[in-house]
Parts: structure tokens; sequence; C-alpha cells
């Protein structure tokens, strides 16, 4: 009867697991399928913020910048471990860039407290070959 019970809980816990929980990428992983397609360019110091439409986070590893076609890759100089999807950025710049001398605050989504910050990288960018006539 105990066997029986332990094989009813292992599958249930088995059940429980979503099919992709146990496989998660590694942020290596995740920003390489980001990038997939794309060819890397010279890094730069800094990006206009005018033209920045969308971040993204990749736990541990590097936040992205979406800049129209370009992928704008930055691996903080310090800090990149405390990198969390789930945090919300707190950037204060002092002109019309973000630069590699910017920090940027971490800001815990769910508590609104803060989690620590970073301080920037240079910006790789990435962006898509042109297709040859």
């Amino acid at each position: 009867m105990a066997k029986l019970i332990q094989i009813l809980l292992l599958s249930a816990a088995a059940i429980a697991v979503p099919a992709g929980a146990a496989q998660r990428d590694t942020p290596e992983a995740k920003l390489q399928k980001m990038l997939t397609g794309r060819v890397e360019g010279p890094a730069v110091d800094c990006i206009n913020l005018s033209t920045i439409t969308s971040s993204q986070i990749i736990d541990g590893k590097a936040i992205v910048y979406r800049s129209g076609g370009k992928l704008y890759v930055n691996e903080p100089r310090s800090g990149a471990d405390s990198l969390n999807d789930d945090d919300i950025l707190v950037t204060r710049t002092f002109s019309s860039q973000l630069c590699s001398v910017d920090t940027v605050r971490l800001i815990d989504r769910t508590s609104r407290f803060p989690r620590g910050f970073v301080l920037l990288g240079k910006f790789v960018p990435y962006t898509k070959p042109k297709a040859a006539n």
C-alpha cells in the first residue's frame, strides 16, 4: 500500500510540472535565440533614447534594447548577476542618450522595493542582414 501511495504521489507531481518547466533555457541560450539571424555590429557607447521602443532583461546576463530593426545588447560592467526579467528598470539620464556610463536601478515588480542597480557597458548592435537581390 505504501508503494502504491508513493507511485501516486510521484505521478501527481509529474503531472503538476508543466512540460517546459524542467527545460528552462540558460541566459546565454535565450540571448542567442533572440539574436538568431542577426549580424553583430561594432559596439557603441550611447544610443538615442527617442528611438528605443522596448527593453527586455535576460536574467543575470544582459538588457536588450529594441530600436527600430536593431537590437542593442548591453552586458553591464557591474551588477549583471542581479538582473531578473521581472524587474522594473529605472534609468535616470542627463541627456537624450542612454550611455555606457549610466546606471539602471532595479525595482522588484511585486513589492516595488529597490533590488539593486547595474552599471551599463557598451551597446552592441545586432541587425538583420539586407536581402540580396
